[in-house]
């Protein structure tokens, strides 16, 4: 059970710190509009997450009751739609694009509800959840409903600490990545590592 939850944790982290749309979203709001700004956002994309929780939470739950069979196929839905991206990772470029051009500047508030908006109303995260999040059901035992939650909870977690530590330092991560391009090239192995590593963990028996 420790051991999944910690793999779960991992997998979480070199996830959050992989350049995607929502940290590089964080990324430039700081730069231009302050820490607080940044957080905001981080605290709206969090907030959208306890949604996509809730969503697979009960809509696996119920799979899983009525028929194990076609949980069996969702694990492999599972693996098959991370090999996929792990090959869109492959795909595309190393090099990390961010631009402070044109970022408009919005309250705290407004930055909250955009993060929180940006999160829920993109199906690619429900997708996401209900690949990633089965692989790592940790008891026979205990309600899934229950363990769906506490992993929703440890992704939020350790999500929200990694964007945040963005957020605060955002002006030093900026001039590291333009500095450094092999930074890109180790954040886009590490995804793919990451994304296989479970898609081959949920394919053997």
């Amino acid at each position: 059970m420790i051991e999944t939850l910690i793999s779960f944790a991992l997998s979480t982290i070199a996830l959050a710190i992989s350049p995607g749309p929502d940290n590089i979203f964080v990324l430039t709001q700081s730069i231009v509009n302050g820490k607080k700004y940044g957080l905001a956002t981080v605290f709206g994309l969090m907030t959208g997450c306890i949604i996509h929780t809730t969503l697979v939470a009960f809509g696996v739950s119920e799979v899983i009751k009525a028929n194990p069979n076609l949980f069996f196929i969702i694990k492999l839905f599972g693996a098959a739609y991370l090999i996929y991206l792990a090959y869109k990772v492959f795909k595309s470029d190393a090099k990390i694009a961010f631009s402070t051009d044109n970022v408009q500047h919005k309250s705290t508030k407004e930055l909250f509800k955009t993060g929180f908006w940006m999160n829920v109303l993109n199906p690619k995260v429900t997708i996401f959840f209900l690949a990633f999040f089965p692989q790592f059901l940790f008891s026979d035992t205990i309600s899934t409903v229950y363990q769906f939650y506490v992993l929703g909870g440890i992704f939020i977690l350790v999500s929200f600490v990694v964007f945040s530590t963005i957020a605060i330092l955002a002006g030093s991560i900026s001039d590291l990545i333009k500095k450094n391009e092999q930074i890109g090239v180790f954040l886009k192995w590490l995804q793919i590592v990451v994304f296989i590593g479970i898609a081959i963990f949920i394919l053997i028996p």
